[in-house]
């Protein structure tokens, strides 16, 4: 595009998509506060925001035949910035989520929780995965053409989110011909919102009639003001130096992320056969970046080399939210309505027996291995399996407001067990399309290994007595 105008669609198309993303947000947080059964819901507004860009492209379609996104608006090609960024927000968002300084000593009982919660993680992803693909290689027996795989996107949708729901409907449709992959899986992942809200508000009112005593549905307005500590930590550079402090955080995000890139780019040279695979796992590079410069980091602190601390907690967390709020709405937002007409009986099947042996699974766990905080560690577990761990922290605010329970400490610092146990599924997942009945009793398999692990205590007690 050497020579253009600035009145082109090709310079305003991708600003356009951003306002509008944007606007939806704000439109919906509004509707949130003004519709009580909205508020009631504990919809996320990134969720409720893509769902009214998705009524607005579908109705828009259907009186144009156009897609809206791919209108000169958007830059002719809008459709396709939205699923860019929403594969790339998830690995931004991690990076983000790593960087934080964590400052926390664990105990041995708490080292166990956590450990424990990781395992939890995992057992329900392999659960979901195990019911998802067991029937579509059921349903794939009875309908002609339909793929056999499909199922282990839902692991992905719920339990992943939005990104990676995506990555993997992505490489099944152009490595393994699915069509309608990509918006097969933003489905799902838009499902696994859905469940966890619905379930969420249902299982609160269950607690609120058994006289369980919590705050529902907090108002924004009397949210508890942070103090000074909390947005300025000890020893951090100042927001206003010669580098605005939140521009050195978007610095460090984007140095994790091209050293990420780096990675993929020189493995994907080194392994052809699986480029497409490890592009998928930009989210898990990213987090291995961000741990890099997190440790170079903390040793130059540690040897005074630098005096400063630049990495703020504080804006760390709130781009982390920004980066996952973009990656959801616009998840949300490019699903293709019309690809999916073959697949809905499937999608809403997947998405029902995800959602119920989600909750049952983990309200199971919690009650058996957190009785001191059950009710707070199922909540945060099953909005995190069913849709992000921001999820999960809304359901557990309703009943624990202040974190005065472990279970928020769980959620953040479960991803490392998680990340070990879990990387298998997501090879198992690159295997399925070609041999999806071995992958499925591999699963099965897994998911038994996983629980004789998260039961440990329980079985070998018994044994011993």
């Amino acid at each position: 595009m050497e020579n253009f105008n600035f009145w082109d669609c090709e310079v305003w198309g991708i600003v356009n998509l951003l306002a509008v993303l944007m606007g939806s947000l704000l439109a919906a947080n509004s509707l949130k506060k003004l519709i009580p059964p909205l508020k009631k819901s504990l919809i996320p507004s990134s969720v409720l925001g893509g769902i009214l860009l998705l009524i607005a492209s579908v109705i828009y379609e259907s009186v144009t035949g156009n897609n809206l996104f791919n209108t000169n608006f958007f830059g002719g090609n809008g459709a396709g910035v939205l699923e860019i960024l929403t594969y790339h927000g998830l690995a931004l968002g991690f990076i983000a989520t790593t960087l934080k300084p964590s400052g926390h000593k664990m105990g041995k009982q708490r080292s166990r929780e956590i450990f424990d919660t990781g395992v939890t993680t995992v057992a329900a992803y392999l659960l979901q995965g195990v019911l998802g693909l067991g029937i579509t290689v059921l349903a794939a027996a009875l309908v002609k053409d339909l793929f056999a795989a499909a199922g282990v996107i839902l692991p992905f949708g719920f339990g992943q989110g939005t990104g990676q729901a995506l990555n993997y409907g992505n490489i099944y449709e152009q490595e393994y011909g699915f069509l309608g992959g990509r918006s097969f899986g933003l489905t799902i992942a838009a499902l696994g919102f859905l469940s966890a809200s619905i379930g969420g508000v249902i299982h609160l009112n269950i607690l609120r009639k058994k006289g369980m005593n919590y705050d529902w549905c907090h108002e924004d307005d009397n949210a508890t003001p942070l103090n000074l500590q909390e947005i300025q930590g000890k020893d951090e550079i100042p927001m206003n130096g010669s580098i605005d402090k939140l521009t050195m955080q978007l610095v460090l995000v984007g140095l994790g992320y091209l050293m990420a890139y780096g990675m993929m780019a020189l493995l994907g040279s080194l392994i052809p056969s699986l480029k497409s695979i490890l592009f998928g796992f930009n989210f898990l590079l990213g987090v291995i970046a961000a741990a890099l410069i997190k440790g170079i980091n903390n040793f130059l602190m540690k040897k005074k080399i630098v005096r400063r601390q630049h990495i703020s907690a504080f804006l760390m967390t709130r781009l982390s939210g920004f980066f996952f709020d973009v990656m959801i709405v616009a998840g949300v937002a490019a699903i293709r309505i019309n690809v999916l007409s073959r697949y809905w009986p499937i999608i809403i099947i997947l998405g029902l027996v995800g959602a119920f042996s989600t909750y049952f699974y983990t309200h199971y766990v919690a009650k058996t291995l957190f009785p001191a905080y059950a009710e707070e560690q199922f909540l945060v577990s099953y909005g995190m399996l069913t849709g992000t761990a921001s999820t999960g922290i809304i359901l557990l605010r309703e009943l624990d407001a202040d974190f005065r329970t472990p279970a928020a400490e769980n959620l953040v610092y479960q991803n490392f067990p998680a990340m070990i146990f879990g990387f298998p599924l997501m090879l198992l997942a690159a295997i399925a399309p070609v041999k999806p009945i071995m992958t499925l009793l591999i699963l099965v398999g897994f998911f038994l290994v996983m629980n004789l692990i998260l039961f440990r205590r329980q079985i070998f007690k018994r044994k011993s007595k």
